[in-house]
């Protein structure tokens, strides 16, 4: 378990989409074997630390020739934000990539002082 040291939390959240690569031939679309995409997310919010961040696929369209294979994650977690990296594997063909998030941490409470 995670604890913050702080009483004032704050939650972010929002969906991003990784990649739409069906219509422009892109390599998850055409490609095999492993390969995987990587996006930043800004978080505009002023946490005051590196928050707990979750993912989860929202859309995902996924060609229905071959097993479906995806692994999502988070990476680079700090205060100002995180990357989501999806992986795929084998001769899973994947068009597009959409994936939820919600972000919870610690923020400046009007309580706390800079010395």
């Amino acid at each position: 378990m995670r604890t913050f040291s702080t009483s004032r939390l704050g939650i972010e959240q929002g969906e991003t989409i990784l990649f739409s690569d069906f219509d422009v031939d892109g390599v998850m679309w055409t490609g095999d074997g492993t390969r995987q995409a990587r996006v930043r997310v800004d978080l505009p919010s002023g946490f005051v630390e590196a928050p707990m961040v979750t993912v989860g696929l929202s859309m995902w369209d996924m060609s229905n020739d071959a097993n479906a294979r995806a692994d999502v994650k988070t990476e680079d977690v700090d205060k100002d934000g995180f990357t989501i990296v999806f992986r795929t594997w084998s001769d899973t063909r994947v068009a597009r990539v959409r994936v939820s998030w919600q972000a919870i941490g610690p923020v400046r409470d009007d309580d706390d002082w800079d010395l």
